[in-house]
């Protein structure tokens, strides 16, 4: 019996290091979507209150038939909150932004717009990683003297 309940602790010790190895194996980032339902919370849920820091916000509009063209590399950028919206599922949003075509990314700046990309009619991403960054850098760098 003892052999047995040794073989059972041991068991369970595996099963649990796999399971410890899985979960932090596993990206810790992951693509937020957001609808019309919380849009505007999302998009203001990080406003600067008063102080220095400059919280940035990118929007991609996206639509199921265009998926090969939605933005890559969103995993990629760091310090910005990034989320996706399936414009079936955010008609009001995508009126409010005036969004004609998907893929379209906005750079928002504690909840402001500060910057678009929209893509043309061969409906192909706007933007790449590098120059999404700098447009970034340039929102983030607008108001200071």
């Amino acid at each position: 019996m003892k052999d047995y309940t040794n073989y059972k602790k041991k068991d369970s010790m595996k099963h649990l290091l796999i399971f410890i190895f899985l979960l932090f194996s596993t990206p810790i980032f992951s693509q937020q979507w957001i609808d019309d339902s919380n849009f505007n919370t999302k998009i203001h849920a990080n406003d600067a209150f008063g102080d220095d820091e400059t919280i940035i916000t990118i929007v991609e509009f996206w639509v199921e038939f265009n998926k090969a063209n939605a933005f890559p590399d969103w995993d990629k950028l760091e310090g910005v909150e990034y989320f996706r919206v399936d414009i079936s599922k955010a008609p009001q949003a995508k009126k409010d932004y005036r969004v004609r075509m998907a893929p379209t990314i906005i750079i928002f700046k504690n909840g402001t717009k500060e910057d678009s990309f929209k893509a043309s009619l061969d409906l192909e991403c706007p933007v790449n990683l590098n120059e999404l960054r700098e447009a970034i850098e340039e929102v983030k760098r607008a108001d200071k003297f």
